[in-house]
């Protein structure tokens, strides 16, 4: 177990799976990542070997087929996995941000329908709310839903789906103006709908396409898509939580938690960076003596690790303030920003530290400066995740004059 990164007050269970995540980590998933990774391969082996570890249910209740965790265990498994290979985490994190909403906000029939399978990995999730010509203006979606008879009718296109191929299962959030008049915020037109399809890509059923892979610098063997909906009809029971015009709030409670999720990515990514870093200082030799030895290597190397403690001790606060049941959209904030920018910044100092080799594929820190900053956008940038803690704060530190 590493020295960096320790979370105290673990109970036994959770020591117990984290262990046995990590033990799958070195040597499952490290021994194969960088060259999947630069053939951009989906990871099938490592996907089904998570499959047999029972985390595609790790959160879901245990009366679903799931092991029933918090959001906290959950969290430090992405932590070790994406310290392996950050796209796996990326993997785990859609499925579970869709079956925490369907926990959380689904009908008794949708929850009895989709949560036993998601538990046992037969059904993956995705979910989209981006489309081309927004980004963090969610407010802005084009993409519509009109009810017919039983149905809805959903055109629109959407945009940077992870698992877009490889799910069975897209929360697809658009607008839907049926009930809602004219007038009505944008935020309360709009519903979450359970698409169900086949995994694959072109038609993957009437109405739906999912193009093809979208060509990435980085966050390789995952793959990223398109979903383009054209006269897509899915059946009333399918609204997420039976209501329209809550899919805003259903999706923001998910991307809250994974905000999380991307924060113990960063962890993960920056953990591994350090490893690299300091490793490699003490093998390398210049003037005589390893440059482990050299006092600027030395403090970079302080500036590292504190970089990856300051990340882990913020996201482990953001994971246990939700798991409390206490709103935690200030702490989640923080977590995200931090641990991306560090996790950033952690990755450029390995990689400086590898001199001319660092530019080189033979050398893991090669994938990870290409993965990191996928963090910095994920879930929201950080700008994004400025105005969201700036106006927590005004909340809490509201003037009374």
């Amino acid at each position: 177990m590493s020295r960096l990164a320790q979370t105290a007050g673990l109970t036994d269970v959770q020591q117990e799976i984290l262990a046995t995540v990590r033990d799958f980590v070195d040597k499952e998933i490290l021994p194969v990542a960088t060259e999947l990774e630069h053939r951009d391969e989906y990871p099938q082996a490592i996907v089904d070997g998570l499959k047999e570890l029972g985390l595609f249910g790790l959160m879901i209740p245990e009366e679903y087929g799931g092991l029933g965790e918090s959001l906290l265990t959950y969290a430090l498994c992405v932590e070790e996995i994406a310290r392996g290979w950050m796209s796996v985490s990326g993997i785990i994190n859609t499925h579970f941000i869709v079956a925490y909403m369907l926990k959380q906000h689904g009908t008794q029939e949708q929850k009895d329908h989709f949560l036993p399978r998601m538990a046992a990995g037969d059904i993956r999730g995705a979910f989209s709310m981006s489309e081309p010509a927004l980004g963090s203006d969610v407010s802005a979606i084009t993409s519509k839903a009109v009810k017919d008879g039983e149905e809805y009718v959903l055109n629109g296109q959407k945009m940077w789906l992870t698992n877009g191929g490889t799910s069975s299962l897209v929360a697809v959030l658009v607008r839907s103006d049926e009930g809602h008049p004219e007038g009505t915020a944008p935020h309360k037109s709009m519903t979450t709908f359970l698409v169900e399809k086949e995994p694959g890509f072109g038609e993957v059923r009437p109405g739906l396409t999912i193009p093809g892979k979208i060509d990435k610098m980085g966050y390789k063997g995952v793959d990223t898509t398109e979903l383009i909906m054209d006269g897509l009809r899915v059946p009333a029971d399918r609204v997420l939580g039976g209501v329209t015009g809550r899919g805003f709030y259903q999706m923001m409670d998910g991307v809250e938690v994974g905000r999380v999720n991307v924060a113990a990515r960063g962890c993960g990514v920056a953990q591994r960076a350090f490893e690299l870093g300091v490793s490699y200082a003490q093998q390398r030799h210049t003037f005589g003596k390893p440059i482990a030895q050299h006092q600027a290597i030395q403090f970079k190397l302080a500036e590292m690790a504190t970089k990856v403690e300051a990340a882990h001790a913020m996201m482990v606060n953001a994971a246990r303030k939700k798991d409390s049941g206490e709103r935690n959209d200030l702490e989640a904030g923080m977590a995200k920003y931090l641990a991306s920018e560090y996790c950033k910044e952690v990755v450029e100092d390995a990689f400086r530290i590898h001199g001319g080799y660092g530019f080189s594929k033979e050398y893991e820190i090669e994938r990870l400066y290409r993965e990191a900053p996928m963090l910095l956008i994920g879930e929201g940038t950080a700008e994004i995740q400025k105005m969201i803690i700036g106006r927590r704060l005004l909340e809490e530190y509201r003037f009374q004059g």
